[in-house]
């Protein structure tokens, strides 16, 4: 390793590239996080089994898919990497949520009231 990127400083190639994507790609996310998020998803995953055998009626729906979106926003978090994109990108998948969630309510109020 050169001594500038021994103490931390880019080299030229790496500035080309950072101006070229717009933005420094200096995020450096360890194994242990990630092993980390994986034995949480893991984990509930085991609730998700647990809680389908349990008989909560009307409430097992609910539980399971409160589960998958704590899930589904710590793959997003993490394994996409929203955690390090600009506040435009976050801005159009939270957009996106809320028209997803609003098509799902609509659905299951349809579906309470038949």
């Amino acid at each position: 390793m050169s001594e500038h990127t021994q103490t931390g400083e880019i080299t030229a190639a790496q500035a080309a590239h950072s101006e070229e994507h717009g933005q420094a790609h200096a995020h450096q996310v360890s194994y242990g996080t990630y092993f980390m998020v994986w034995l949480g998803l893991v984990a509930l995953t085991a609730v998700t089994v647990t809680i389908a055998g349990i008989q909560l009626g009307s409430l097992t729906l609910i539980t399971a898919m409160l589960i998958a979106s704590v899930k589904t926003a710590l793959v997003g978090y993490h394994f996409m990497h929203l955690k390090y994109d600009n506040i435009i990108i976050k801005v159009f998948v939270l957009v996106c949520l809320v028209i997803f969630l609003t098509f799902w309510v609509l659905t299951f109020s349809d579906l309470s009231f038949r």
